[in-house]
């Protein structure tokens, strides 16, 4: 699993050129232009267009999100459905404070 946190702000190309001064690479980038992948290291920095400033944890997974969800229940979690969306499919879980964490199943064929 690699972390993905999602940093929204009100204008991606100006927050994408900041992150590149500051080392990181554009990778994927959403045809209409909402959102831009960062990789950095083993995880990868999300920019979407959004409410500025705030920030959600993310994870990317190959793994299975049945199995994920399943693992999540047996521990004590309460997952959310597995849905699908424009670039793969999703689940999101509360963490012990009871704020989202959001893993992803990226197909990449979907998206670029």
């Amino acid at each position: 699993m690699r972390v993905m946190p999602i940093r929204y702000s009100s204008d991606v190309e100006a927050m994408t050129r900041f992150y590149e001064v500051l080392g990181l690479r554009v990778g994927s980038v959403s045809r209409p232009g909402g959102w831009v992948e960062m990789p950095a290291g083993d995880g990868m920095l999300a920019l979407h267009q959004g409410d500025a400033g705030r920030c959600e944890l993310a994870f990317e997974t190959d793994e299975l999100l049945e199995d994920v969800a399943e693992r999540l229940r047996a521990a004590g979690y309460e997952p959310g459905p597995v849905i699908d969306e424009g670039f793969g499919r999703s689940l999101r879980v509360p963490d012990p404070d009871g704020v989202a964490v959001q893993i992803n199943a990226y197909d990449r064929e979907l998206y670029t």
